[in-house]
């Protein structure tokens, strides 16, 4: 009985991760690697400068990567209204990579890990452009 469950409940993901993204694309799983690396070094960097660590930021950090999924789960449908392929979900996944990258960058600096000048320079013009 525990394994007929076990398989009941991934089935019943695997169904809830198709409906939301359309399967499964690697650009989303370097977006949830990004969020995850941002957390860590999010939580790393607080440590670092002595802030400690609130569970109130940390949820609502938590509750904004939720919240970009959800946009993308929108774009998806809205690609599916469409019949536009993944054209407004690749965009949303794009955007949100792009600000995770951003950010770890930001956490890596406040940790005191030495950048690249061509990477702060980057970030520089992007922080520019919103």
């Amino acid at each position: 009985m525990p394994l007929f469950a076990a398989n009941s409940i991934c089935a019943l993901l695997g169904s809830i991760v198709t409906f939301a993204f359309g399967g499964w694309q690697e650009s989303l799983t370097l977006l949830l690697v990004a969020m995850g690396i941002d957390y860590v070094s999010g939580v790393a960097a607080s440590i670092k400068e002595g802030k400690g660590l609130s569970s109130v930021f940390g949820f609502w950090g938590l509750t904004r990567k939720g919240l970009a999924l959800l946009i993308i789960l929108l774009t998806h449908r809205v690609d599916v209204l469409m019949g536009s392929g993944d054209m407004a979900m690749g965009a949303a996944i794009y955007f949100y990579t792009s600000n995770e990258f951003i950010s770890i960058v930001e956490n890596y600096g406040r940790i005191g890990l030495p950048l690249p000048d061509v990477i702060r320079e980057v970030i520089t013009s992007l922080k520019k452009s919103k």
